[in-house]
């Protein structure tokens, strides 16, 4: 009789359970399919070599190796993604939903071989930017799955509140800001350095060593003007910005920002780029739109960069709580060898990955991440534990330094836009199952 109120009371959780399940597989299911999930729009559309518009510019690496769809990997990072979720799910509900996930799969082999920059979303993001009044929350959900290049400027500069949505507003409020930063150069970097305190002697010396050590495998940040620019950016901002100062890899974060408003007036690739090109005026006007759209961003997340960097702390320990919840004997492996998240993971929230993929992805990567908006903290938080246990059958094999080397090298260097959107959608899944459950890192 007690085992059967016992089952009773346990339908309802079940049920609930499998309720929960049944709406992730859906979500998922519509994710491969490209369809909008409530904010998002994730594995995204590629526009074909043949058909790129004339007008849109290409600062991108070779991205030949990307277009090709591989449903086996997808299957298994679904099945992994619902294995490890720690749901009581059964193996033959898991299986009787196989046939529909390998359906969608399906789907996804010719969705991934064309990406943000197909005529559709095209059309879409032109809408948006056409409003006389842009509504940031809809050019957020078309944002977060890509944004074609030619269009990743104007759409950053409003994601980041930099330009105002108002489009009768925008030229004025750029051009009133790209005078400021200016006056704000001059004010404070253009000095002698007899008017420095020795505190500010020391950070413009710690940034100049920074610098040239940033993206160092990417030629075009080994020009001297490039790193000129880096270096009046990230100065400046320092003294505006007393309560953090400048903190070692700021510099990688404003990389992506260089990279996109650069795009604007430089054609072609990246590698191919030279600084000396442009005019004083351009020059200033991309340190001003970088400047302005790096304090934007980090505005949010202001305690990751003060002293003792308290943010980046707590989000490790997020991550590491998450982390023992998906995947069990990943956590229980790396905790026996006695590696602490921080060793590995301080540096990923510090940098936000930018020193772990191809730098080629990185600008992909934060149209992401610059959707989420003021979300960004916990999304990292979901992003970065499907990105360590992208590796997890490998990481329960490795000693304490095999872990340490392999977490510092990471087999990264080939991935393209498929592996990205593989991470950034299981990321996703897990996010829409556990988040809204304030209990699931509970002990």
């Amino acid at each position: 009789m007690k085992a059967n109120i016992k089952g009773e009371a346990d339908q309802p959780k079940k049920e609930r359970l499998d309720s929960r399940f049944s709406q992730t597989l859906r979500n998922v299911q519509g994710l491969l399919k490209g369809r909008n999930i409530p904010g998002k729009v994730l594995l995204t559309r590629r526009l074909e070599s043949s058909d790129k518009s004339g007008i849109q510019k290409q600062y991108q690496r070779s991205y030949s190796q990307n277009d090709a769809g591989r449903s086996n990997d997808v299957d298994k990072y679904l099945e992994e993604g619902v294995r490890n979720t720690g749901i009581d799910i059964t193996v033959n509900k898991l299986r009787a939903s196989t046939s529909n996930i390998e359906h969608a799969a399906r789907e996804v082999k010719s969705a991934m071989g064309s990406r943000s920059t197909d005529s559709a979303r095209v059309l879409k993001f032109t809408k948006e930017l056409s409003r006389e009044m842009v509504i940031i929350e809809r050019l957020r959900e078309l944002a977060w799955s890509g944004i074609p290049p030619y269009m990743r400027p104007d759409v950053w500069r409003l994601l980041l509140g930099y330009a105002p949505p108002n489009s009768d507003r925008r030229e004025g409020v750029l051009r009133r800001k790209r005078i400021e930063y200016l006056d704000c150069v001059a004010q404070f970097y253009d000095i002698p350095e007899t008017d420095r305190s020795d505190d500010e002697i020391n950070m413009l010396r710690q940034i100049s060593v920074d610098c040239p050590r940033t993206v160092p495998d990417v030629a075009f940040f080994q020009q001297a003007q490039v790193q000129k620019s880096l270096e009046r950016i990230l100065y400046t901002w320092a003294i505006r910005h007393p309560a953090s100062g400048y903190v070692q890899g700021i510099n990688d974060i404003v990389t992506p920002f260089l990279v996109v408003f650069l795009s604007e007036y430089l054609d072609g690739s990246i590698d191919s780029w030279s600084i000396s090109d442009l005019s004083s005026a351009n020059i200033t006007n991309i340190e001003a739109d970088c400047y302005w759209c790096l304090s934007q961003f980090l505005d949010g997340m202001q305690d990751h960069y003060t002293f003792a960097q308290p943010g980046i702390q707590r989000l490790v320990f997020k991550l590491k709580e998450l982390v023992r919840r998906i995947d069990e004997p990943v956590s229980r492996h790396v905790e026996n060898q006695g590696l602490e998240f921080l060793q590995f993971a301080f540096r990923w929230f510090n940098c936000l990955l930018i020193r772990e993929i191809p730098f080629d992805l990185v600008t992909r990567l934060w149209d992401t991440y610059l959707a989420e908006g003021d979300a960004l903290p916990d999304f990292l938080v979901y992003f970065f534990a499907s990105f360590l246990l992208t590796w997890s059958d490998t990481l329960k094999k490795l000693d304490f330094q095999e872990l340490v080397m392999f977490l510092q090298h990471l087999p990264t260097h080939n991935w393209t836009y498929q592996e990205l959107e593989i991470v950034l959608s299981r990321a996703y899944m897990w996010h829409s199952m556990f988040n809204n459950s304030p209990s699931h890192l509970a002990s």
